[in-house]
């Protein structure tokens, strides 16, 4: 029951992604006229949704879940993202391989593999720290 919960939970959190990304594009890059800047307030903007809305998911839950369950929950919502990022990237917005890499490249000031880390990590951190 709680992967099924935690599916659905994947799905506001990418529904969350996508207006966070339209947020940056519409509003902070036009404002800002800094690409980098606006990517880097997006990532904490994502991380900062994404912690809450985990939180919320377990501190509401009914289903019964063990630390096992919340380590696979990371892993699941983490590899979902990357697997949806590089797909919709390459297949909807015609993005090169080369171009879906660049926002790992911490070296850049790129920040979106500290938001796939808090899709691993941020399930163990609040059910550790918080819960």
């Amino acid at each position: 029951m709680i992967y099924v919960q935690a599916l659905g939970v994947w799905i506001l959190l990418l529904v969350t992604a996508l207006v966070n990304a339209s947020f940056r594009t519409k509003f902070l890059q036009p404002r800002l006229k800094n690409e980098l800047r606006s990517h880097q307030i997006s990532s904490i903007m994502a991380i900062i949704l994404f912690l809450f809305i985990i939180y919320i998911f377990f501190r509401f839950t009914g289903a019964n879940y063990t630390e096992n369950d919340v380590i696979n929950i990371g892993f699941l919502w983490m590899i979902l993202t990357i697997i949806f990022e590089f797909l919709f990237g390459y297949l909807v917005m015609n993005y090169s391989l080369k171009r879906l890499l660049q926002d790992y490249n911490l070296t850049k000031g790129r920040l979106w593999i500290w938001v796939l880390l808090t899709l691993l990590l941020g399930p163990v951190l609040v059910n550790n720290l918080l819960l």
